[in-house]
């Protein structure tokens, strides 16, 4: 299966934790479990169009969870963090909600 930069990039993470680190240039996103770092990279670019130094990931496990005898599992998502270079511009999206 083809993934579109669309695809790669699901949700951004809107935490305190991950609006403090804005001020690093660091920008935090829930992204397609099967990308992968390059991927990543690329599809940030394109999408907000912005140069990209460094990314890191993180593999979430979903909980599993109890509602009396049924049992269910979240999810398990990808989330990766995103550090931009000295001279590219902050990403718009972000900029409005500190």
């Amino acid at each position: 299966m083809k993934l579109t930069s669309h695809d790669i990039i699901r949700k951004p993470v809107i935490t305190e934790k991950s609006m403090a680190s804005m001020a690093e240039k660091k920008y935090t996103f829930i992204v397609h479990a099967d990308a992968n770092k390059s991927q990543i990279k690329r599809a940030v670019e394109e999408v907000f169009n912005v140069k990209v130094e460094d990314v890191n990931t993180i593999n979430g496990l979903g909980k599993t969870k109890r509602m009396g005898v049924h049992v269910g599992k979240r999810s398990d998502y990808k989330k990766a963090i995103v550090k931009l270079t000295e001279e590219s511009n902050g990403i718009e999206f972000f900029e409005n909600m500190q």
